[in-house]
């Protein structure tokens, strides 16, 4: 479409514009390794056509990106992911989705500030790389929940052994979820929602 001569450019589509019930927004980031699903979810749960920053990926990933279980995907993400959900009619969250790759992880720092909680993706296949993801959070003290992404090929654990294996304490949520669903993605962040609600009314959220 050619705007030249044009006094106006084209402006955000109507359904994209912010309710005007809303009064409160919070920044929320998803997080976890590669492939475990953060661009899926924010895609299926956020009410406006979300931004992504996913690039084709090439051989230079060969030997550096570690794509157990997701070797057929052809796009990564290599900035963040954006959407945006109506809780409420006056409650509204930002999602910020972040990359997977290890390489790519010097963003997270920015995506981080003014957070006030975090989802973690695992993918049971791939538990370990779930440690260095939670820490980086525990570091920056963003209070997040675990939410377990139902791959078909992916072993199923009781909650309670994947909570000993990620050696989460009692009190961090886990659920599991399939994150193509708007419904059980939307389930997660209303776990977040309601642990951080308990977290503020206990006074450790400040």
């Amino acid at each position: 479409m050619d705007f030249k001569g044009s006094d106006t450019l084209p402006g955000p589509r109507t359904e994209d514009h912010l309710p005007h019930t809303a009064q409160a927004a919070v920044k929320i980031v998803i997080v976890g390794g590669f492939g475990v699903g953060k661009t899926t979810m924010v895609g299926s749960v956020s009410e406006i056509r979300p931004l992504t920053t996913e690039e084709t990926m090439t051989q230079a990933g060969i030997g550096v990106d570690d794509d157990y279980g997701s070797e057929s995907k052809t796009a990564t993400t290599v900035a963040m992911d954006f959407g945006r959900i109506s809780i409420t009619e006056k409650l509204v969250l930002y999602l910020f989705g972040t990359p997977g790759q290890e390489r790519f992880w010097f963003l997270w720092n920015g995506l981080f500030e003014g957070a006030l909680g975090a989802v973690v993706l695992v993918d049971t296949r791939r538990l370990e790389v779930s440690f260095d993801v939670m820490g980086r959070l525990e570091e920056r003290g963003v209070p997040f929940v675990v939410a377990v992404n139902s791959f078909p090929d992916a072993p199923r654990y009781p909650i309670e052994e994947l909570r000993t294996a990620l050696d989460l304490s009692p009190d961090i949520p886990i659920i599991e979820c399939d994150v193509r669903r708007r419904a059980s993605s939307k389930d997660v962040l209303m776990t977040l929602m309601g642990f951080l609600h308990s977290l503020a009314m206990s006074g450790a959220l400040t």
